[in-house]
């Protein structure tokens, strides 16, 4: 049993107010006074709440969404999270004017103590102050033993409580601890039956979300699909199942799935980078390049001013609107370069910042001038400023992996893959999802040599001089690269059914029918690409009839 520090009183307690608002300090300190809670600081903005978290660990800290200066109160909170400034054992209180169902989610995301809709009501924040006040007297034991990871011990300690009638009111709430405590002992099958043990005397979300998530961990299939059926139904647990699905579809191979649950959850919740970046890399393994930009510019958006904004992250905006100029005709190509362009301007600004990604930068230049087909300048670039060599960040090992089989450098290319494929580790969903993806491309750039874009320019060429077997096979190479191009498939439709009324379907091309059918039915195609579909389906489905 660890030695558990005793609980301070209400004189002791140290409370920040994070707001920008001088009428919510004065409301708040009123009412802290009133509870004999008197050592209270102000902090306007967020660089003065940081400041002060920096000089003293604080109890109580009340933060605004709207606070002033260069951070909102949700990238403070997860930035005081990041550094320590808030343990399990410090109170929070999220306040704000905002109601908004992703604000919300977000905030809940976070596990603040309580949440706090403006404009406050004096009377109010005195009885929800009282109210928090004797919630974690009562759980301090539990939230000690959080903190320093004896999850044994904090059972022990819940179990007793459970036994006291006095705190009856809080039973729901040591509960969950208890349940989160078998989860981190990997206790699933206990866990279950504490679920399903608490769904008998409870409502809340969180055992119906906790019940899913041990069966899932047990594999129990069946039970858990009837039970999310439910739950993704409801306001209150859709957000958390989408994640506990995605996991489960990810850690089971399912990716396609995955991504689907996971670009779901990332609506709910637009602002959490953890979600947004397994949607990036979801995106990338599913062949979903358009997806790859959106998560990227999103994490870009909302890591703005926080702890985790970086020069990175809009270098990988960059890097995903090359990938997705690869694919697209040369207009819109051209828009993602201007755009592109204007990103690296923008980075290149701080000549520091430019002197540490000299290399990065060098890369997509590279990229950039092969969109442009200027292959020879690009090419001389990766000779000349470009090592083939491994670095420390993922992201940048693998552009240049890119870059090298662009330009034609398909040896280096390889080269550079099989040395980042042992930096990966499947230990986590990322690492899992990383390992798969780094498969598929060692796979890929052995077997394709060329980008989506320009196997569909060759293929167009062959078309043009009737060799349509040829232009067949490098519809499919740049299909298998980019399967979510409507015109790329389209294009292998027509040159199928070409095929078909000539010489008839092999059973090969007849299953890139069928795949390419699949894949246009899963896509908003414009009228014109709707026709088109519909005009070579047909086509293919009478030399089919004639046939039979």
């Amino acid at each position: 049993m660890i030695d558990i520090p005793a609980q301070k009183s209400n004189d002791e307690l140290r409370v920040l107010i994070i707001d920008g608002q001088s009428l919510v300090h004065d409301l708040i300190r009123s009412a802290l006074l009133d509870a004999n809670i008197n050592q209270v600081q102000s902090a306007h903005n967020s660089f003065t709440a940081l400041q002060f978290c920096q000089e003293c660990q604080y109890d109580l800290i009340l933060v605004a969404f709207d606070v002033q200066s260069d951070k909102d109160g949700f990238n403070l909170l997860e930035e005081m999270k990041f550094k320590g400034h808030i343990t399990n054992t410090t109170c929070v209180i999220f306040l704000s004017a905002d109601t908004s169902t992703g604000l919300v989610n977000c905030v809940v995301e976070m596990e603040p103590t309580d949440f706090w809709v403006k404009p406050l009501d004096r009377a109010k924040v005195s009885k929800r102050i009282l109210q928090i006040r004797l919630i974690e007297q009562k759980l301090y034991a539990l939230r000690y033993c959080f903190d320093q990871a004896e999850y044994a011990t904090a059972i022990y300690y819940a179990q007793r409580q459970l036994q006291d009638l006095s705190v009856a009111h809080y039973h729901p709430h040591i509960n969950r601890l208890i349940g989160r405590a078998l989860f981190n002992l990997k206790q699933y099958q206990e866990a279950e039956k504490l679920f399903l043990g608490l769904a008998q005397k409870y409502e809340y979300s969180w055992v119906q979300v906790g019940l899913v998530a041990s069966l899932l961990k047990q594999n129990k299939i069946e039970s858990a699909m009837l039970l999310t059926d439910k739950l993704l139904k409801r306001e209150d647990t859709k957000f958390a199942t989408y994640d506990l699905l995605a996991e489960y579809y990810t850690q089971n191979e399912e990716y396609e799935r995955g991504y689907e649950i996971i670009q779901e959850a990332t609506k709910l919740a637009p602002r959490s980078l953890e979600r947004n970046q397994k949607s990036w890399n979801l995106a990338r393994l599913n062949h979903d390049r358009l997806g790859q930009y959106i998560a990227t510019r999103n994490m870009a958006k909302y890591a703005k001013n926080s702890i985790h904004d970086s020069p990175l992250l809009t270098l990988n905006v960059i890097r995903a609107a090359i990938d997705l100029a690869i694919t697209l005709p040369t207009v819109d190509t051209n828009k993602l370069i201007v755009i592109a362009k204007k990103n690296i301007e923008e980075l290149c600004c701080d000549k520091q910042v430019m002197k540490v990604l000299d290399e990065q930068l060098s890369v997509i230049q590279a990229r950039i001038l092969n969109l442009q087909n200027k292959k020879p300048e690009a090419e001389k670039i990766m000779r000349d400023r470009v090592k083939v060599e491994a670095k420390l960040e993922f992201e940048d090992n693998l552009d240049k992996v890119k870059a090298f089989h662009e330009a034609g450098m398909w040896e280096q290319s390889i080269q550079l893959l099989d040395q980042i494929k042992g930096m990966i580790t499947q230990s986590t969903f990322t690492g899992k999802v990383l390992t798969e993806y780094l498969e598929q491309e060692s796979k890929e750039r052995q077997n394709i040599r060329y980008s989506p874009k320009e196997l569909a320019e060759m293929a167009s060429a062959h078309y043009k001089n009737k060799r349509y077997k040829p232009a067949y096979d490098l519809l499919c190479q740049a299909s298998q690269l980019s399967p979510k191009n409507a015109n790329i498939t389209i294009s292998l439709l027509k040159v199928l059914a070409i095929i078909a009324e000539e010489a008839g379907l092999e059973p090969q091309e007849n299953e890139s029918v069928e795949q390419s059918v699949s894949a246009l039915n899963k896509i908003i195609l414009s009228e014109n690409q709707q026709n088109k579909f519909d005009e070579y389906q047909q086509r293919i489905n009478h030399t089919r009839s004639n046939v039979t």
